[in-house]
C-alpha cells in the first residue's frame, strides 16, 4: 500500500465532510487489500502475468440495476492505495438514484494496479450502495407520514461508521453509534435493575444529562413512564401491533418521541407510518442487506 497522503486532498476532504474519518476509510481499505495480497512478496499473479506493468487503461463503473449509490468515494480510495496512478472522473455523488446502465464512476490509470484494486473497490461500493438502496425503499414507503426510518447497532464489526453513512445516503436517520451516545433500557436491564423506574433512576443518577430511551411492551408500562415528571427522552414500542401502536401515539400526544421496533417488515411500513410514531428502527438495513450490483469494465487495453 501507499500512504494516506497519496489520496487526493479533495477526496479526503469530501470523506470528512460526509462524516467519515479518512484514516478509518484507509484502514478498512488496507485490511481488504491485505486479504487479497497476504504475501507481500508476491503481487497478483494473473494481472502481473498478462498485463504490462506500465500499461494504462480506463475502467467504467456502471449500475446493473436501479437503486441508490453510496460509497463510491470509499471504493475509489482503493485505487490510490495500490498505486494505480489513478484519475477519477464522472463519479456520481453518494445518495444519487440511478437506473440500470447508468455510469457511476470512471477510473483511468495503470491497468494492472486497477485490477488489483477492483474487488476491494466493488465490495465496498456494492455493499454500501445496497444499504442506501434498502434504506431508500423504507423512505419511499413512509413518504407522507411523520415516521423516519432508523438504523441500529446491528452492524458488521469494523464497518459501523461506513454502514451508518450509507443509511444517511439512502435518506435514513442514524440511531446511536455507540453504547455511550444514549442509554437504552431494555428487558434485560429491567430484570437486572428490578424494574423500569429503578433502571431509569439509576442511569440518571450516574449519568446526568445523558439521553435515555426505555423499551415498553404494554400500554400500562407506557402510562407509567408518561406519568413521570421527567419522562425518558424516547420510548421504544417493542413488538406492538398496529392498533396498540396507534393507541400509544394517542396517549403520548407528542410529549415523548416514540420508536417502533420488533416484527418490522417493509410490507408493514405504510401501516406503521399511519400510526404516527416518530421513528421505526430496522436492523435489516445493515445486518441483512443485499449488495447493489455495480460492474467494473475496462474500455481500453
Amino acid at each position: 500500500m501507499t500512504r494516506l497522503d497519496d489520496v487526493p486532498v479533495d477526496l479526503r476532504d469530501e470523506l470528512t465532510a460526509a462524516g467519515l474519518d479518512p484514516a478509518h476509510v484507509w484502514e478498512v481499505v488496507g485490511r481488504a487489500l491485505e486479504e487479497d495480497l497476504p504475501d507481500h512478496r508476491m503481487d497478483d499473479p494473473t494481472s502481473s502475468s498478462t498485463i504490462a506493468h506500465d500499461a494504462r487503461g480506463e475502467a467504467v463503473f456502471a449500475a446493473r440495476e436501479p437503486g441508490v449509490v453510496a460509497g463510491l468515494g470509499v471504493g475509489a480510495v482503493a485505487f490510490f492505495a495500490v498505486g494505480a496512478d489513478a484519475t477519477i472522473t464522472d463519479r456520481l455523488p453518494d445518495g444519487t438514484r440511478v437506473e440500470k446502465g447508468d455510469v457511476v464512476m470512471r477510473v483511468t490509470g495503470l491497468t494492472q494496479r486497477m485490477l488489483v484494486a477492483e474487488r476491494t473497490a466493488l465490495n465496498l461500493a456494492c455493499h454500501l450502495s445496497g444499504i442506501a438502496t434498502a434504506t431508500s425503499r423504507w423512505v419511499d414507503a413512509l413518504a407522507g407520514s411523520p415516521t423516519r426510518v432508523l438504523d441500529t447497532r446491528k452492524t458488521l464489526p469494523g464497518l459501523r461508521a461506513l454502514q451508518k453513512y450509507a443509511v444517511r445516503c439512502g435518506g435514513g436517520v442514524n440511531h446511536r453509534t455507540s453504547l455511550q451516545d444514549m442509554a437504552m433500557v431494555k428487558d434485560n436491564h429491567v430484570i437486572a435493575a428490578g424494574g423500569v423506574l429503578p433502571a431509569l433512576e439509576a442511569i440518571r443518577g450516574r449519568f446526568a444529562g445523558l439521553p435515555v430511551e426505555v423499551e415498553v411492551t404494554t400500554l400500562d408500562q407506557l402510562d407509567e413512564l408518561l406519568a413521570l415528571p421527567e419522562p425518558p427522552e424516547r420510548i421504544l414500542l417493542d413488538n406492538m401491533g398496529d392498533e396498540l401502536m396507534t393507541e400509544a401515539v394517542r396517549r403520548t400526544a407528542g410529549r415523548v418521541p416514540l420508536e417502533a421496533s420488533g416484527g418490522i417488515t417493509l410490507a408493514r411500513a405504510g401501516r406503521i407510518g399511519a400510526t404516527g410514531v416518530d421513528f421505526v428502527s430496522v436492523g435489516a438495513l445493515t445486518h441483512s442487506v443485499v449488495v447493489f450490483d455495480i460492474g467494473m469494465d475496462l474500455t481500453t487495453p
